[in-house]
């Protein structure tokens, strides 16, 4: 009689970790910086004090600056960015020898989203690419209720438009049995803890 409770037990708190390949999500943290609509940027123009600015990126993925006007600044990195900028002012402005600068003074444009059996869900946002096991810390981590074994992180391919469902195990990735599992979040996941 124990041995057949104890395999019925057994069958039930058996979780099968999900098979999943891991390593073939992004980490945007070995690249640059992509912006996004309300990243706020400083614009240096050397020797040229009146073309310096800082601007927000407005919702159509514009930037203002002066003499040159608006500008595509969506999806650009901050040097692809300098490239259009240095572009775009060699028609009014003689630039031999002009070293221009992006920075990023602000970066709003990462943001995702924790819903579900967790202490404070809702839209967050940092300063720096977290990563699962971070963004579930800053929604308080799992509540007693949650399903740790089946949380899921839905993330939408920019091609295809569809949204990907990636299984992930809050214990094994906190017990650091699987690593590979704390996947970076991106701007736009979602974590759902059921």
């Amino acid at each position: 009689m124990l041995a057949v409770l104890a395999l019925v037990l057994g069958a039930g708190c058996s979780s099968s970790l999900p098979k999943y390949d891991y390593a073939k999500e992004p980490d945007p943290r070995t690249k640059e910086l992509v912006l996004g609509v309300g990243d706020q940027v400083a614009i240096n123009v050397w020797e040229n004090k009146d073309l310096n600015t800082e601007a927000s990126i407005r919702p159509d993925g514009m930037i203002t600056m002066p003499l040159v006007g608006d500008l595509k600044a969506v999806g650009e990195t901050p040097s692809s960015l300098k490239a259009r900028i240095k572009a775009r002012l060699q028609d009014f402005v003689k630039l031999q020898g002009t070293e221009i600068t992006v920075a990023v003074r602000s970066w709003k444009s990462y943001r995702f989203t924790v819903q579900g059996e967790v202490s404070h869900a809702g839209v967050f946002t940092a300063d720096q690419y977290l990563t699962v096991a971070d963004a579930l810390a800053l929604a308080g981590g799992p509540s007693r209720f949650a399903k740790r074994g089946e949380v899921t992180l839905l993330r939408r391919d920019p091609k295809t438009g569809e949204v990907r469902k990636i299984p992930l195990d809050y214990d094994a990735i906190a017990s650091g049995k699987r690593q590979d599992m704390n996947i970076c979040v991106l701007a736009g996941d979602t974590i759902w803890v059921p």
